[in-house]
């Protein structure tokens, strides 16, 4: 069942992560405090990064128990080990290798250089090996129950690396899935897919620049999610927007929240 999309506006990009960042060290100590650990999914790009990088500055992480918690990716590019373009080699450079995370709780997706060669079926088959071993039985399907996804909202409208129209957009029976031909480049990726995503108990979509107006305004505005993959992304509790004022720009008024910092 989808959950309304609620909205928090920020007055720059720099407000936006930091509040942000803020905002998650907050969900995990919550998910730590109740149920002993945390799962988060990260995503990569300027505004996934500038999380990572304004929670790494952040005095509050110290009251994160970096060792329970579970660092999970919502796609990742099909590029060789240490690759300065895959999402974890810059989520380690701004955040990871700054705490004391539990190397076997950081579920990078495979490398192309890996253990599955260059087949990104294989590749994307083994996550989804790894979310299912992960996921309890009180999570209720083939992935864990993450408290928090993050994804990044392309100006095209993709999250992750569903793009509209393509065929990995479509998928509803596989939780990871290989992505050839990405309009962006690299073109070969591994991403989540929808369902996947939709286990998490809050999905946040994150938005800031002018060049992402356009694209929060369609998939606010009731935009299908092949179309507009961005529309298909909610959490099962909570689905949240963060953008920054640029990003805003183009939403109706009536999408607008009334208190937004």
């Amino acid at each position: 069942m989808s959950t309304a999309p609620q909205l928090v506006v920020h007055r720059d990009k720099e407000l936006m992560a930091q509040a942000a960042a803020a905002r998650l060290i907050t969900r995990i100590v919550d998910a730590q405090a109740s149920r002993g650990s945390a799962s988060v999914v990260l995503t990569g790009g300027r505004n996934g990064n500038g999380l990572l990088a304004a929670l790494a500055a952040a005095p509050a992480r110290d009251a994160v128990d970096w060792s329970r918690l579970d660092l999970w990716w919502g796609d990742e590019r099909f590029l060789p080990e240490g690759d300065p373009e895959r999402n974890v080699t810059q989520a380690r450079g701004a955040l990871l290798d700054a705490v004391p995370l539990d190397p076997k709780r950081v579920h990078a997706m495979p490398a192309s250089d890996g253990p599955h060669g260059d087949d990104v079926e294989a590749a994307a088959a083994a996550y989804a090996e790894e979310l299912a071993a992960a996921a309890g039985p009180e999570n209720h399907g083939p992935v864990p129950a993450f408290d928090v996804l993050m994804l990044g909202v392309g100006p095209d409208t993709h999250v992750a690396s569903l793009f509209p129209e393509l065929p990995a957009v479509r998928e509803t029976d596989r939780t990871v899935v290989g992505v050839r031909g990405a309009p962006k480049p690299p073109p070969t990726r591994v991403t989540l897919t929808l369902p996947a995503i939709r286990a998490a108990r809050e999905v946040w979509l994150l938005a800031a620049g002018e060049d992402k107006a356009r694209a929060a305004a369609i998939a606010l505005s009731g935009a299908g999610e092949i179309q507009a993959p961005a529309a298909g992304a909610y959490g099962r509790s909570r689905t949240l927007w963060l953008l920054d004022a640029a990003a805003a720009s183009e939403l109706p008024r009536s999408l607008y929240p009334p208190a937004s910092a």
